[in-house]
């Protein structure tokens, strides 16, 4: 067995377990592997963001966080090409390299027959055109990082007269409007909110300068049919 599918059988190992957890020495047993072996893999997957705790006491060993246990989403056939649609045709959306993931997990974990009618169902839908630049997905990429660690963003940007700027910006809100992607945030550069076009932004950089806390009122207050994507 190769590490990699070793991790997944520890992982999948643990999952099963739920509270009670394992032993390093049953999962060495089991694995065939040395106990040294298993603390390095708990380790990688503990890196790797799986939430693996260490339980103390007579029979401690390793348990999977009860939150990672939950049963996998099932997703119908249509479902499934509703999310796979979406994703297609905003293929420059922030989060939508992590939405495919997302896709492909759920997609491993459908029943065959399922995942066949779900893959007849796509091959009927068609949608044109290119996929966007590299240059493009790292930005959308820094971008939604940036939102969701709340660090600050060094940009390179050209207006609409294709003057090119170089500026610090707090990312506060990203807003899809009038057929385009919009980053919302506090420029450095300005000393005020500026709304910068994603197609825009030649290149986005993560620092790691955390965002302050601002006022929300600074930014305005969305119109009447504007609403966050959970709804």
């Amino acid at each position: 067995m190769n590490r990699t599918d070793r991790l997944h059988a520890l992982s999948e190992e643990l999952r099963r377990a739920g509270p009670r957890g394992r032993t390093a020495a049953h999962l060495a047993s089991w694995l065939e592997v040395s106990t040294r072996t298993v603390k390095r893999d708990v380790a990688a997957l503990q890196q790797a963001g799986l939430p693996v705790w260490a339980q103390s006491g007579p029979g401690g060993g390793y348990v999977l966080d009860a939150q990672a246990t939950l049963a996998p989403v099932n997703l119908t056939p249509a479902q499934a090409i509703a999310v796979a649609t979406a994703l297609a045709t905003q293929r420059d959306a922030p989060y939508a390299a992590d939405g495919r993931v997302a896709l492909e997990k759920v997609l491993d974990v459908m029943h065959p027959a399922d995942r066949r009618r779900a893959e007849e169902l796509g091959a009927r839908i068609w949608i044109r055109g290119e996929d966007p630049a590299p240059a493009a997905t790292s930005v959308t990429s820094s971008l939604g990082q940036a939102l969701a660690t709340r660090r600050v963003l060094a940009l390179d940007y050209s207006d609409a007269s294709g003057r090119s700027t170089r500026r610090r910006v707090e990312p506060h809100l990203l807003v899809r409007t009038d057929d385009h992607w919009y980053l919302l945030g506090w420029c450095r550069q300005r000393q005020a909110p500026r709304w910068f076009r994603l197609d825009r932004i030649r290149a986005a950089h993560l620092t790691e300068e955390p965002v302050p806390n601002r006022d929300a009122a600074v930014f305005g207050i969305p119109p009447p049919d504007a609403h966050p994507v959970r709804q």
